[in-house]
């Protein structure tokens, strides 16, 4: 499933091109590439929960001089999201590129997914994905990829 969605996000999402294809044809094309059934239609899925978010978010961005509150992760989440994933997600707040609504939004995606244990990369993977997905949140998504893609040393973590 995870495939999919990064094929979909490389190919149609990303690159800004306009999908307005019925959701069997889409099924059908991603078949005819190699992709499972089973994952297709999970990943579709996983993609309209991160649409049903939208409606959902309330933005409650902390200002520079607010402490962050602690997340505390459940067993689940800490056997999912790794040490790593933990602390990027952590940065990610503290530069403020995510806010608590959309650090939740990621780690109910996390949680969404086939996956048994992420990595750092599938967790930016992820990132990216809600971030460009919530029309609001584009200036984090653009400052996710600066950060992901154009290396600067303000950002590396020492």
């Amino acid at each position: 499933m995870f495939d999919v969605l990064i094929y979909l996000f490389e190919t149609y999402i990303h690159n800004e091109i306009e999908i307005f294809i019925d959701h069997d044809k889409l099924a059908s094309d991603l078949m005819d590439i190699g992709f499972q059934k089973k994952d297709i239609y999970n990943a579709l899925i996983w993609l309209k929960r991160l649409v049903d978010y939208q409606s959902e978010l309330t933005f409650s961005v902390p200002s520079v001089s607010d402490k962050f509150p602690v997340r505390i992760y459940t067993k689940e989440e800490s056997q999912r999201l790794n040490f790593d994933c933990r602390g990027f997600l952590l940065f990610l707040e503290q530069l403020q590129v995510l806010n608590l609504d959309t650090r939740e939004i990621v780690i109910d995606s996390v949680m969404a997914l086939d996956i048994e244990e992420f990595d750092l990369e599938e967790l930016k993977w992820v990132v990216l994905m809600v971030l460009f997905n919530i029309p609001s949140c584009i200036d984090a998504y653009s400052k996710l990829e600066d950060i992901l893609f154009n290396v600067n040393e303000e950002f590396i973590l020492h």
